[in-house]
């Protein structure tokens, strides 16, 4: 009865849309998706053709078309999958669409950890972040060394300017998973943020786990923190140790230049930036600086034009407008 009222839907959903419906068929009657729609044509009850139909219909941009598909295998069948695939949707509609959707979700999925990281997300984008925090707690609570929770919880507290609690979350998380790469990183970052010296001693165990040699992160973390704290000449050094590791780490290019730039060296500052353009032509913020930097050095031309090339690669960067307009 439940399947046969579902796919009553279905039917209703096509019927009703008029026009919509002639283009919603002539779609699925067509590569890629004709061979799964003949495969739902005779077993319409099946909620993975649905799921997979959905699935490839949202990778083409056939937003509605995909959201129907996986309402349609969510109602057949309410698996954690189908539910986490269906928010990707729903939350381009709105933060509150997907949030209510997660809460009857989880009332069919109580102990679904990833339906509770990503209505903990929803909150968040909301900027509610009491609830997001509690709802991290909660799995926490349950799961103590759950690391999706832990650094989500700590991102929040973040975002609360507590930054200590938010380093002592991922200090949890690292003791739980010391060999997740990305949390390491995050760890090592968030310390030379904070001219914790801890950092120093995390980089020289990972430079001594890379046996290769081929990592350039914790020599950024280093020098990241030896610029924080002011020690620009150490700093240096191991930008360009970085850079020796991995001669596409723009972060380490950036930082270096920037070192120069506070320090009022503008030629060292400019020659980094230019060097910076040239491996990464497409990025817009070697240019931004490196308009920053011929403006010190009374070369306004050239800095007009570098902003502009900054504006024109990346138009949320404000900035390189604004000090374009202020040397016309």
């Amino acid at each position: 009865m439940r399947k046969f009222f579902i796919l009553f839907c279905s039917v209703v959903f096509f019927a009703c849309t008029g026009n919509k419906n002639s283009k919603a068929n002539e779609i699925l009657s067509q590569a890629p998706y004709d061979k799964i729609s003949d495969s739902i044509d005779k077993a319409p009850g099946e909620a993975p053709l649905y799921f997979r139909r959905g699935s490839l219909l949202y990778s083409n941009g056939e937003i509605t078309l995909a959201e129907h598909d996986l309402k349609t295998a969510w109602q057949l069948d309410s698996r954690e999958e189908y539910a986490q695939r269906l928010t990707t949707i729903l939350r381009q509609k709105s933060s509150d669409t997907a949030i209510n959707f997660l809460q009857e979700a989880l009332k069919k999925l109580p102990n679904s950890i990833a339906l509770h990281i990503l209505l903990a997300k929803g909150y968040q984008s909301k900027n509610d972040l009491e609830k997001s925090i509690a709802i991290c707690n909660e799995v926490i609570k349950k799961y103590p060394g759950q690391i999706d929770a832990l650094t989500l919880k700590s991102e929040i507290l973040k975002q609360q300017n507590k930054n200590d609690e938010a380093v002592s979350v991922l200090e949890q998380a690292y003791a739980y998973a010391p060999e997740d790469v990305e949390l390491v990183h995050q760890l090592a970052f968030e310390y030379a943020e904070a001219k914790n010296a801890k950092v120093l001693s995390l980089a020289d165990s990972l430079i001594k786990a890379d046996v290769e040699k081929r990592h350039a992160e914790p020599y950024y973390f280093k020098g990241l923190y030896h610029e924080n704290k002011g020690d620009y000449k150490e700093a240096i050094k191991y930008f360009d140790q970085a850079i020796s590791h991995d001669y596409n780490f723009l972060d380490a290019y950036l930082d270096k230049g920037q070192t120069y730039y506070d320090q009022k060296k503008y030629p060292e500052a400019l020659k980094t930036f230019q060097l910076t353009t040239k491996v990464f032509p497409s990025e817009a913020l070697p240019y931004y600086w490196m308009g920053k930097s011929q403006q010190a050095l009374g070369e306004n031309e050239q800095a007009r034009l570098n902003y502009q090339t900054a504006y024109g690669l990346d138009k949320t960067l404000t900035e390189a407008k604004d000090s374009s307009d202020r040397l016309k």
